[in-house]
């Protein structure tokens, strides 16, 4: 049997891992391509890996025979039994100090699952979230590895060489251990919905508000690019309100009003209740999308519920477009520290020691998220790596500030048309409630009490806990508290 050649192996040959092959190849690693049907490895040697020096497997065995060590073997398959199915078919043919490596859209917990089982087998497992889509996959995506830190060493150089740049800085750096590489992926996911919805948001805005047509609106959204707003959604969206069919018509106006979803924003969201965190617009992100699928139920609705009476907008259209401008800009500021957020709490919850302006540089380049506007997070975290809350960066609190008046117009004036702005309001919401000293949870606690005995803290006693006969025929013995 020959020496073996390879550098890493990839299995899973849709357009994601062929794309990751050829990006690795270019960058002087050898590729061992495998796939579950192998006559897709042969058409991808004949096609697009001709001429390059992929190599391919038709078996688990020559693929890992083909493999320096330690062995590296990266997965690009679909989350769940498939990555456990090959993991068990790889497990017979590794020796300890392997790598197996997921770069799958896998839950963080499966991941935490994945590393400690593995551990005690004698191998390295890294789950690595890998965004930015066919073409960051193909000429440089963000990467975010985490898992077993002994494995970092070992895929570094290509994973780094791989990877998008930020002028010399490669998106990819370590996360940190266990579920922290998807962890992080699946809140980078969570922020991308909430993203996607502001567009949204605005777009609904312009065209129900305002009677925008596609070319104004891709214009506008075309020269949001050039300033704060400046990011990979924004530019498609410029391009898509333009884009027209083969009829010359406006394609995006033809498209169903549902949209659907694979999971991490729904996991955002239900791993920030488990945290008691407020991340309330990838929340309204998420229901936004639940409720757009209710297409039948709407249809009916929109036929026996009354809204406000059609009000045409009679004011200066430049001047309000300013104001969605400033109100997306300001929704942006607090989804993205709702997000931090929640980094930080599952950070404590899993001893990870996460270094969140390497996360924005992570994001800066490469993924669906990438903006300028985290190279303004990075220099928060660098000035001040123990912030606990973005809002609270003097980069940040000028910006809010100078856009919250807009805000405010934008989303009384959805309200009063009742144009749905769920992300919109949301975001102003908590804004609110972050900046208020005094919220009325003193009432729930009393009500908690009167009608479970739940007991209450007082504000001149925090940390004791009291209860009180609110009916005078209640008893003196309290019920146990809980925090959330």
């Amino acid at each position: 049997m020959s020496a073996p050649t390879a550098d890493i192996a990839l299995i899973g040959l849709a357009v994601m891992g062929q794309n990751l092959i050829l990006n690795m190849n270019d960058h002087g690693f050898v590729v061992c391509a495998y796939n579950r049907t192998t006559s897709k490895v042969d058409a991808f040697l004949a096609n697009e890996a001709k001429g390059t020096k992929v190599i391919g497997a038709h078996s688990i065995q020559e693929m890992v025979g083909k493999l320096k060590k330690p062995r590296r073997v990266m997965m690009l398959v679909k989350a769940g039994g498939a990555v456990d199915a090959f993991i068990e078919q790889l497990l017979p043919h590794l020796e300890k100090g392997d790598i197996i490596i997921d770069g799958g859209n896998s839950e963080y917990t499966d991941s935490e699952r994945r590393c400690k089982s593995l551990a005690e087998k004698g191998l390295l497992f890294v789950g690595s979230g890998v965004s930015g889509g066919e073409d960051g996959a193909r000429y440089g995506p963000s990467l975010m590895p985490g898992g077993s830190t002994a494995a970092w060493p070992h895929i570094k150089e290509i994973f780094q060489g791989i990877s998008a740049k930020v002028g010399t800085d490669p998106c990819c750096d370590w996360v940190g251990d266990g579920g922290a590489g998807h962890y992080v992926k699946m809140v980078h996911n969570g922020i991308e919905y909430g993203d996607m919805q502001l567009c949204c948001e605005a777009y609904s805005l312009m065209k129900g508000v305002l009677g925008m047509g596609n070319e104004e609106m891709s214009k506008v959204f075309g020269e949001w690019n050039k300033g704060e707003l400046d990011s990979f959604l924004i530019e498609i969206t410029t391009d898509i309100l333009k884009f027209k069919d083969e009829s010359g018509e406006y394609l995006l106006e033809k498209i169903r009003d549902t949209a659907g979803q694979k999971g991490t924003g729904k996991w955002t969201a239900i791993s920030a209740l488990d945290q008691g965190m407020p991340v309330t617009l990838i929340g309204e992100a998420v229901f936004a999308r639940c409720l757009s699928s209710l297409k039948g139920e709407r249809i009916e609705a929109s036929k026996h519920l009354p809204g406000p009476a059609a009000v045409k907008f009679d004011g200066d259209k430049a001047e309000f477009v300013e104001h969605i401008r400033k109100a997306l800009y300001a929704s942006k500021i607090v989804s993205y520290a709702q997000g931090f957020m929640l980094l930080r709490e599952a950070a404590k919850q899993f001893n990870w020691n996460l270094n969140y302006g390497g996360i924005a540089l992570m994001w800066r380049g490469g993924c669906i998220i990438r903006s300028r506007f985290l190279g303004n997070i990075k220099e928060a975290f660098d000035k001040d790596a123990n912030l606990t809350n973005l809002l609270l960066d003097d980069f940040f609190k000028k910006a809010i500030t100078d856009c919250q008046d807009s805000w405010r117009k934008v989303v009384s004036a959805s309200v009063l048309r009742g144009v749905p702005t769920p992300a919109f309001s949301t975001a102003l919401a908590f804004y609110d409630g972050y900046r208020s000293e005094v919220v009325p949870a003193n009432l729930i606690q009393a009500q908690r009490d009167y009608f479970g005995a739940h007991t209450y803290e007082l504000l001149a006693n925090p940390g004791t806990f009291h209860h009180t006969n609110w009916t005078g025929h209640g008893g003196n013995v309290s019920s146990s508290t809980y925090n959330a």
